[in-house]
């Protein structure tokens, strides 16, 4: 059976992005795949969160989770804290990542634009212990979005690396995953950025958690432009914030950006946007109830993660263990 490994840094309420970037596809795999799902606090790390806020913001996002449908008894739902090989296999794995590579990262360089001299080692490294993550659980693909492929391409560079440096099949190559519509939600405020949890402005973002009022709030000022809606998706190169829209819609409801702009071709946005609120929230809706009531019994979620992040270690304990015996660690 393949396997499948991916994750979320836990800081932050969840977003719609998120969702469709990464929680609704991992539903579907773990119908066909064998997977698991890390709560990423060591990349967090980079964020210097707040110790309290780290700690509540990972029980939230593994409640989340599950509300959202992953299923404890098909899924190995951990904590990457909890398992000590990601951060051995992260320092072995760094000895053979050349620095070319990691400065050909464009996420780092994006990060970074602003405060180059400040930025810690971590986030330069952050590609490194992403490839750790993978090549633990032997993972054949990687569900990710297109922002991330370039670090799931150095992955596999690594692990073809080390197995013919050494003659041995140590690691399984990965494969990105790249799905449809809506995995690459932009912001409500700025067509040209990725949605984001660090983002200053609330506003840029909807939260899976966020009220039916606040989500209309946040879709009705959503950014458009002076113009009426598009007759043709392929005219959107110059009009951002509407090609966003649209992919949300469209992922949302399952029908092609073109359909879209023929349902609502030559009018203002008001319309739009008010079919747009209502199909988030009704998305929303039953993953709210279901999180609500895992929040009343923060003890079952607990069980769930510590019973996931034991089979984590087992896993990826048996990769560790072969590998240090091929490099001359055993």
């Amino acid at each position: 059976m393949k396997r499948v490994l991916s994750g979320i840094q836990p800081t932050g309420n969840l977003h719609l992005g998120n969702y469709l970037g990464a929680l609704r596809n991992w539903t579907f795999m773990q119908k066909e795949y064998e997977c698991f799902f890390c709560m990423v606090d060591l990349h967090a790390l980079t964020t210097h969160p707040d110790p309290y806020e780290l700690s509540k913001t990972t029980l939230e996002g593994a409640a989340i989770y599950l509300a959202a449908g992953i299923d404890p008894d098909k899924s190995t739902l951990f904590y990457q804290s909890g398992v000590p090989a990601h951060s051995e296999l992260m320092w072995i794995l760094s000895c053979f990542t050349p620095l070319g590579w990691l400065n050909r990262m464009t996420q780092f360089k994006e990060k970074s634009a602003k405060t180059k001299d400040k930025s810690v080692l971590g986030l330069y490294s952050y590609p490194v212990l992403m490839a750790a993550d993978i090549l633990l659980y032997q993972a054949t693909d990687v569900p990710v979005g297109e922002d991330q492929k370039q670090h799931i391409e150095m992955t596999r560079d690594l692990a073809i690396t080390i197995n013919q440096q050494y003659d041995q099949a140590l690691f399984t190559l990965p494969q990105p995953r790249i799905f449809g519509h809506g995995t690459r939600v932009m912001s409500l405020r700025d067509g040209t950025k990725k949605m984001s949890k660090t983002d200053l402005s609330e506003a840029s973002r909807i939260h899976i958690l966020d009220t039916p009022d606040t989500i209309y709030m946040k879709i009705k000022k959503a950014k458009t432009d002076g113009g009426t809606f598009p007759t043709h998706f392929s005219d959107m190169q110059e009009r951002p914030e509407i090609r966003n829209l649209i992919t949300i819609y469209a992922a949302l409801t399952g029908l092609e950006p073109a359909a879209v702009c023929l349902e609502f071709s030559g009018q203002n946005f008001m319309p739009f946007k008010e079919k747009l609120a209502e199909a988030c929230i009704t998305l929303f809706h039953p993953i709210q109830e279901k999180y609500h009531a895992l929040m009343q019994d923060k003890a079952y979620v607990q069980k769930i993660l510590q019973k996931g992040t034991q089979r984590a270690n087992e896993v990826a304990q048996a990769t560790l263990v072969a590998v240090k015996k091929a490099i001359g660690l055993l």
